[in-house]
């Protein structure tokens, strides 16, 4: 029997853009009656068997989640799920639950649980959203042991409906995967963050989602019709009429986008008058580059070389780098391939046995990025080698992270100059012409740009770093965030002036950080003369959508009009007369 239902609108946290509008699939939670239970001392090898083989199951559903992100995202996102594997192999639960049921007795359902609410009640102490999430994924793996301790699974994911949007407490990486197969529109979920690996990995897979709603579960029943509004955050229950048809339309508006930015794939990112754009890809790993390809982009303007150093106990060869490098720059071709040296901390040595490393009270104002390969020669030197080798198979550029100042990036020239000589002593090929640039995102760097720009033949700003170290303001905290603010007359200063700087000196000036993606500033930024734009591969239509139906000279006068304004309101104003719609 139809029951008349309210309308409620829940907010949480803003997770996956995007819309989704379907009947609610409630995953209800287990009802555990977690009751310590006696065992006889005989029985608690087969009781600690018992539990070994929960984790072990649970195990073989996490490497399956693991082979499916490496399949359809790349090694990028393969961490979300070790993060979990390594939980599993935690003293906590290989030692502790252990010692629990060895020492006390009790059943491997009791001494998990037990050992487990010690632990969470721990991360209740911890203000930090980080912390926050990493308290939910322990959560959710111990509710997944106790479910193959108790022979029984939760309601799956695969019993949905297509279309469904499903409801829960909390999702694992698998669950996703589930949920994607399903063709579910979308999930919502009690817990979570903005950096919770479901968050992360449902951007991944363009679904639209909402975490963080508390207690969303108890307010949606079976059934109930839903709209996830994943740009605004938000879920609304049984939508009025009204609502609906709203959502409706703006739903296939979305899609109607999405298919209209297709057809600019293989135009050129340039101007209605004229000016030539070059619009690039960041690249994570090698297996974005389909994405890249499929994109419309012309290259890949920063290629981070960080995954070939992390989650290893010894630093990659030579050799290995040299085959990575090759077969990007070859696949890329006829565009160009930026590398980015090593950005990595000091901490990160450690696991490759070099013990000269000190414990930093804050790394990422420490020993990293650029400063690291100038103090572990034998590190750079051997990343310098294998770029240069990979040089020959395509149109490589080499790109030094941090830079605070011309002496670095000098010293590090001359490490390059060295290994250019070792490598024709040894009868090696290379791009002897190869361009070296400076990555922009220190103050220091910033406002000695017109030096570094005589040794450098390109800039690359970072505006992550470059913002927040200029406002003092750390992004991912939430307590100050809101205080992360890329249009501060200081930042725009300064990035007019690295602008300028490097035109000055007759070079190319690109942008790598997330400003460049963010279609608000895309007019204001070819106003100041920004020669490329490197972006997620996602970003690419909407921002050659933009570049193509702006004017330069009109984006130069609007850049004009926003510096010679000092109220953040007015330039904002100004802003959105830009958006292209």
């Amino acid at each position: 029997m139809d029951k008349k239902t309210e309308t409620q609108v829940v907010k949480g946290v803003i997770t996956s853009e995007g819309i989704a509008i379907g009947r609610a699939f409630l995953v209800k939670e287990a009802d555990f009656c977690i009751i310590p239970r006696r065992i006889r001392k005989q029985n608690v090898k087969s009781e600690i068997g018992r539990f070994n083989n929960a984790i072990a199951q649970v195990k073989e559903e996490l490497l399956s989640a693991e082979h499916k992100i490496l399949k359809l995202l790349g090694k990028k996102h393969s961490p979300l799920v070790e993060s979990y594997l390594l939980m599993l192999e935690d003293p906590i639960l290989t030692r502790d639950v252990i010692k629990r049921i060895s020492e006390e007795y009790v059943n491997a359902e009791y001494a998990l649980w037990a050992t487990l609410d010690k632990v969470l009640q721990s991360f209740d102490k911890i203000d930090d959203e980080y912390f926050r999430d990493r308290k939910n994924d322990i959560y959710e793996i111990g509710k997944r042991i106790l479910n193959f301790l108790a022979e029984e699974k939760k309601l799956s994911i695969s019993d949905a409906e297509d279309g469904s949007i499903v409801v829960a407490h909390s999702l694992s990486p698998d669950d996703i995967f589930r949920l994607k197969e399903k063709k579910n529109m979308g999930f919502v979920t009690d817990v979570g963050g903005r950096t919770s690996h479901i968050a992360i990995l449902a951007q991944g897979l363009e679904i639209p989602a909402v975490v963080g709603l508390k207690d969303i579960t108890s307010r949606v029943s079976e059934g109930d019709l839903l709209i996830v509004d994943g740009s605004q955050g938000i879920v609304i229950i049984n939508p009025d009429e009204q609502t609906l048809q709203n959502y409706k339309r703006e739903h296939e508006i979305q899609i109607k986008e999405r298919q209209e930015l297709e057809k600019l794939r293989d135009l050129p990112a340039e101007t209605e008058d004229g000016y030539r754009i070059v619009l690039a890809c960041n690249v994570d790993v090698p297996e974005e580059l389909d994405s890249v390809l499929s994109s419309g982009a012309e290259g890949i303007g920063l290629f981070r070389t960080e995954f070939l150093y992390l989650g290893r106990d010894k630093l990659p060869t030579e050799e290995e780098q040299y085959e990575v490098y090759r077969t990007v720059a070859h696949k890329i071709l006829p565009y160009s391939l930026i590398i980015r040296t090593v950005d990595i901390g000091g901490d990160k040595l450690i696991n490759f046995g070099i013990d000269r490393i000190i414990k930093e009270d804050n790394p990422f104002l420490g020993l990293r990025a650029i400063r690291l390969c100038l103090r572990y020669p034998e590190l750079f030197k051997t990343q310098l080698r294998a770029i240069l080798r990979a040089s020959k198979e395509g149109k490589i550029k080499i790109m030094f992270p941090m830079i605070s100042g011309v002496d670095e990036f000098i010293q590090a020239k001359n490490f390059l100059e060295q290994v250019k000589s070792e490598l024709k002593s040894q009868g090696e090929e290379f791009d002897e012409n190869i361009e070296v640039g400076a990555m922009i995102e220190v103050p220091s760097a910033a406002l000695t740009a017109d030096l570094i720009a005589k040794s450098a033949d390109f800039f690359s700003i970072g505006t992550n770093d470059l913002i927040q170290y200029t406002l003092a303001v750390d992004r991912k905290n939430e307590t100050v965030a809101d205080m992360y603010e890329p249009l501060h007359l200081s930042v725009l200063r300064l990035l007019k002036h690295i602008i300028d700087a490097g035109h000055n000196a007759g070079k190319w000036v690109g942008m790598c950080g997330e400003m460049a993606s963010d279609p608000t500033f895309t007019v204001v930024l070819i106003g100041m003369g920004l020669n490329e734009f490197s972006v997620p591969p996602v970003a690419v239509p909407k921002i050659k959508k933009i570049i193509r139906k702006c004017s330069f000279v009109e984006a130069r006068e609007i850049a004009r009009e926003i510096f010679s304004s000092s109220d953040r309101d007015e330039v904002i104003g100004t802003l959105k007369k830009t958006l292209v719609v």
